[in-house]
């Protein structure tokens, strides 16, 4: 479905006080402690006034239960917040995905482009340019800039300048590749620039047969020639390898076959289940049935509050497990960044999302592994 403008419910008397005030709707409560994805500070179990803040979030005491001293600290550290209908409106950027084309040069079994491949689309490079620009607006608060979204970055005879451009702006890249593309020449380029804050490589398997077989693409030879070249060189802060598989005793002697060939290298070696990707494939981890109230996200912080999805074509969608953009919130081509993040189309997606109101049955969050539901 698309997102379109429906009458606004009343805010929930969850955490609210007859003065105001009311408990932060972003708090995502989970077993040990609180996080705030606006403010992303977290209060643990055994930090003073979490077992008061957990059943204030939880909706189990109300605000006028709490000590002057309490209250007025978690109203200083934004646990606790003034009543206002544009709650939703807010958010905090820390992380992007900029997808700058639409190819990829695989089609990995847990992937949605294994069952339905998208027309090739390449941004114009003035206009990611432009994007890059009002991105930097947020500079100070984004962590990363991930050139990746169903694509695979290195395919783009561009890639190394779209880098240059990321670093030009003061914003940290984050590259996301099979390895298929990251040739020595521009490893040797992006480390001329300082290299990247953060490098995934999506690394399944050793066997060339079943690499092939997996990802539709002969590719492995020229991965493996690639990743021999970089391992032991800095390109990014932090360099991982992720093995995806499905959990089983293939999985689990692919990764360790694969922790083995990097051991002493700058790679860190992780093992990650596929998922279902919010529906779109069927096949690894899947959400509960059936779906209970949404109260929020926790996908690397919050979707909806923290991170911002830009396709190729300059729309902004709610989520990376949105493959077929249902949920386009804005188009950069017609607005800008700040209006678009703050406008109403994604302020009822975070209602929806934290349970200011209730969402479709049909949407998206309710097919996702990452939703936080009650």
């Amino acid at each position: 479905m698309s997102v379109t403008e429906i009458e606004r419910a009343p805010l929930p008397a969850v955490g609210r006080s007859t003065d105001g005030w009311r408990a932060d709707p972003y708090l995502q409560v989970f077993e040990c402690h609180v996080h705030n994805p606006l403010t992303d500070r977290v209060k643990a179990q055994g930090d003073y006034g979490y077992p008061e803040l957990r059943a204030l979030a939880l909706g189990e005491l109300p605000l006028a239960a709490l000590s002057p001293s309490l209250r007025s600290e978690l109203a200083a550290d934004g646990w606790i917040v003034e009543d206002a209908p544009d709650l939703a409106s807010r958010f905090t950027l820390k992380y992007v995905s900029l997808e700058a084309h639409t190819v990829c040069n695989q089609g990995c079994y847990f992937c949605p482009v294994s069952v339905d491949r998208r027309e090739p689309y390449f941004m114009p490079l003035e206009f990611y340019e432009e994007v890059t620009r009002q991105l930097a607006e947020f500079r100070e608060t984004i962590e990363g800039v991930s050139m990746i979204q169903y694509n695979e970055p290195t395919v783009d005879k561009r890639f190394v300048e779209q880098v240059a451009i990321l670093k030009k702006y003061g914003l940290p890249p984050a590259v996301l590749t099979n390895g298929s593309g990251l040739t020595p020449a521009r490893v040797d380029a992006i480390l001329g620039m300082d290299g990247l804050k953060f490098l995934s490589i999506n690394l399944s398997t050793l066997d060339r047969a079943r690499y092939s077989a997996d990802r539709k693409g002969d590719h492995l030879v020229q991965v493996m020639k690639n990743l021999d070249y970089v391992k032991d060189r800095p390109l990014a802060e932090t360099m991982e390898i992720a093995v995806l598989g499905q959990d089983d005793a293939v999985h689990k002697r692919d990764f360790e076959e694969i922790r083995d060939y990097f051991a002493g290298s700058y790679f860190d070696v992780k093992y990650y289940q596929v998922m279902n990707r919010a529906g779109h494939v069927q096949i690894g981890l899947a959400p509960p049935k059936p779906v209970e109230r949404l109260c929020g996200c926790e996908q690397t912080g919050s979707r909806p509050v923290q991170w911002v999805h830009i396709t190729p074509h300059g729309n902004c969608v709610l989520c990376c497990q949105d493959y077929n953009d249902e949920y386009i919130v804005g188009n950069l081509h017609e607005e800008s960044l700040r209006e678009i993040l703050s406008g109403p189309k994604m302020t009822l997606l975070r209602r929806w999302v934290y349970g200011l109101e209730e969402a479709p049955d049909d949407f998206i969050c309710k097919q996702c592994i990452y939703a936080l539901t009650r």
